[in-house]
């Protein structure tokens, strides 16, 4: 449950006000981006404004997942936070290894470095060493994802959305080719103009075909798109539906060009939704890509209240 306080963030008796034993920051030294400049400089702003003296924890990362297993072991330092200096699929690491972590008092944080950072400028309220030194928490529900039929499948989480269809389909064309917005652009025109849709079975028995399918616990992705006009998220113990079933590709840029510019409007709200994939199918959590293989079951459910969160 989200609570504003206005006490003062000197008051350490108040319940609500965090003053961590350790801040543990997890960066990526070879970031294209300025993670480890904006890693050392949350360290200087930390070591000269809190109240009170922390231990300061710098943890690079040395191999992709690597944030995973950092994250796990500092959710097992009492009273931690666990900071990640990076975009959305970083903080989605660290993410999943303070749930993988358990029953842990950990609060987590992201400061943005990289070019996807639609969780923080969604949901940040205040610069992150301003808030780390006014220590008020607020919890966040996350998004839960399980498979079945998918042997060795595990439940992850995703702190923004989940996204099946032509999203995560663009994402791994992108990643095929150098990074470059033109170039970019030109893998995101050739990949729609090749994209077929994919095929689903609900819970009911029908079957659909779907260009796309998202799961959104924020209102915005992909730094212009407004996905939904739902309020009080991602703390209200649902997530909205953004389904689009096939059409023709005009229709799909003019719903595209809709959601970069008006929005799209309220969606449907629920806190659990379960179908089949009935042909192999990727998907984004976060921005991060993986996939099902076919006739796997997705279901996707609401973690109210998961995350402990602080900015």
């Amino acid at each position: 449950m989200n609570t504003t306080h206005t006490t003062d963030p000197t008051d350490t008796t108040d319940p609500a006000i965090r003053r961590f034993d350790a801040i543990c920051v997890i960066f990526n030294p070879h970031s294209t981006g300025n993670a480890p400049e904006l890693a050392a400089q949350l360290r200087e702003q930390l070591a000269q404004g809190l109240p009170y003296s922390p231990e300061i924890r710098m943890l690079p990362t040395a191999y992709a997942g690597h944030a995973v297993d950092l994250a796990r072991e500092a959710a097992g330092t009492p009273n931690a936070l666990v900071v990640s200096v990076s975009g959305d699929g970083g903080y989605h690491e660290v993410v999943n290894g303070v749930m993988a972590a358990g029953t842990t008092d950990a609060v987590c944080a992201v400061l943005p470095a990289g070019n996807a950072n639609d969780h923080h400028r969604t949901t940040a309220r205040q610069p992150l060493a301003q808030a780390i030194a006014e220590g008020q928490v607020r919890d966040m529900d996350l998004l839960r994802l399980t498979t079945e039929n998918h042997p060795g499948a595990q439940a992850v989480h995703a702190h923004s959305y989940i996204g099946f269809g032509l999203t995560p389909v663009v994402a791994i064309d992108i990643d095929k080719g150098n990074k470059g917005a033109w170039k970019e652009a030109v893998s995101v025109v050739r990949t729609f103009a090749r994209f077929r849709p994919f095929r689903i079975e609900h819970t009911d028995g029908t079957r659909a075909e779907i260009d796309s399918l998202v799961f959104a616990n924020i209102a915005q992705m992909a730094k212009y798109a407004t996905l939904s006009e739902a309020e009080d998220r991602p703390a209200d113990g649902k997530f909205e539906v953004i389904l689009s079933p096939h059409t023709a590709k005009w229709k799909v840029l003019l719903k595209a060009a809709r959601a970069a510019t008006t929005g799209l409007g309220d969606q449907p709200s629920v806190a659990r939704y379960e179908f089949t994939a009935l042909k192999p199918m990727p998907y984004q959590l976060d921005g991060e890509v993986r996939s099902v293989p076919s006739h796997t079951t997705v279901r996707i459910e609401s973690a109210p209240s998961a995350l402990t969160v602080i900015g």
